[in-house]
């Protein structure tokens, strides 16, 4: 069914178009788009969670509904959890704890925006839109959109989110049980979390094989042969191997964080196999695979006095290779991502150290040479090597305060050989 949202201020009642769910959730979810809801949600200050009870009975004693009062100061709870990521866009939606850790990044979800707008399409279904993030954007875009989404309350607040676009509509269904039409586009964001399943930090626990996805993986593909230009966004850990044939997947990380692996199909693909995009202070790059992907170090190769380090999409994408070819160096190792050079390359993906040692990977020897230069904290980057940090650390048995003199080490394989190098993080021109 389509989802409405009420018009006035009035109770949410039974013949409403979104009726409550379980405790009410979607009823509440309604009223807190109707005007009572708005008019609440805009009075109230910024959030302090130390003045959340004093706020709360203040409200009740006015008269407020005291349920619309939790629903309204979750929210706000909500929204300052959500500017990080959002920005200034976080303090005009609805938002639920599971949607907000799977929503896009605002910047990122234009992006997805542009290449449907470089296909062509005029309609494009966001199929398991969540709070529907993708949609604004692709709204934003000029694009017409219907947002299709299962769950009752997570409808009701997309619908309130796209309210302000006349050519978008929220649809509340399974997505698997959409036909999308071939001349439109499709965009898609399986759900790769467990529903009020948290981690220790409080974070839904995120989903990473592909055989978990809802909709399944099989699902995704058969939408992406039928449609004219489709997207699915994945976990970061996607694997290259799971490509299908002229498809595109494409890594993105925004200020160091891999946040995405969207796969590509039909006139969304600009460029079949693999690449990554990395994004920081507002601007793009994109990496694609080398065209002569220099060989690794070999036994007889020492590592250069520079260590480059690519960005995190990079190494997702698999495309260390083209660190080593951008800076004329040679990766230490197949599939280790470090990458060994004769001095610096001002990339905005590239990470720099100077490199003061090579040592075997034994804790005794490295502890002997730290001690010898008075170093007593270590920071410590791994990477190719079963090693445990935590217990290399221990076996170190550094005994260092503040003040302690201290080092970086990188725990890694040197042309098939466990190794510790001892760095210093440095920018080129230093």
């Amino acid at each position: 069914m389509t989802v409405n949202l009420p018009s006035d201020n009035g109770p949410v009642t039974d013949d409403d178009p979104a009726p409550p769910g379980p405790g009410g959730t979607a009823a509440l979810m309604a009223r807190l788009a109707a005007p009572e809801g708005r008019a609440l949600l805009a009075s109230l200050p910024r959030y302090d969670e130390g003045q959340v009870i004093a706020l709360s009975a203040r409200l009740r004693a006015e008269g407020v509904d005291p349920a619309l009062v939790s629903a309204a100061l979750t929210q706000s709870r909500l929204r300052a959890r959500a500017r990080d990521r959002l920005g200034p866009l976080a303090d005009t939606l609805l938002l639920t704890t599971d949607g907000l850790e799977q929503a896009t990044r605002t910047a990122v979800a234009e992006r997805h925006a542009q290449r449907f707008v470089e296909a062509g399409v005029q309609h494009v279904w966001d199929l398991g839109s969540g709070l529907g993030l993708d949609a604004l954007a692709l709204a934003r875009a000029g694009l017409a959109v219907t947002a299709v989404e299962r769950d009752e309350t997570v409808a009701v607040a997309a619908a309130a989110n796209l309210a302000p676009y006349p050519r978008a509509r929220v649809v509340q269904a399974d997505a698997t049980t959409v036909e999308v039409p071939p001349g439109d586009g499709a965009w898609l964001d399986p759900a790769r979390r467990r529903p009020g399943v948290a981690d220790a930090r409080g974070r839904t626990r995120r989903l990473f094989r592909l055989s978990e996805l809802t909709p399944s993986w099989e699902h995704v593909r058969a939408v992406g042969r039928t449609a004219r230009a489709t997207g699915a966004k994945l976990s970061p850990g996607f694997s290259a191997a799971d490509l299908p044939t002229g498809a595109e997947a494409e890594w993105v990380s925004v200020d160091g964080e891999v946040v995405e692996c969207v796969v590509w199909w039909g006139g969304a693909v600009r460029r079949p196999g693999v690449s990554a995009v990395v994004g920081a202070g507002g601007s793009w790059v994109t990496v694609r695979p080398a065209a002569a992907p220099p060989e690794p170090l070999t036994a007889q190769d020492q590592v250069g006095p520079w260590l480059a380090e690519p960005d995190r999409a990079v190494l997702a994408a698999g495309l260390a290779p083209s660190c080593a070819e951008a800076v004329g160096g040679r990766e230490l190792d197949a599939d280790v991502g470090y990458v060994s050079a004769p001095a610096p390359v001002a990339l905005p993906w590239v990470r720099w150290f100077a490199v003061d040692e090579v040592l075997p990977l034994h804790a005794k020897v490295v502890r002997a040479w730290l001690r010898e230069r008075g170093i007593a904290r270590v920071t410590l980057k791994k990477r190719g090597v079963p090693t445990d940090p935590d217990r290399f650390r221990a076996d170190l048995r550094l005994r260092g305060g503040r003040g302690a003199a201290e080092a970086t080490l990188v725990l890694t394989r040197v042309a098939g050989t466990p190794s510790a190098i001892v760095v210093r993080p440095a920018a080129p021109g230093r």
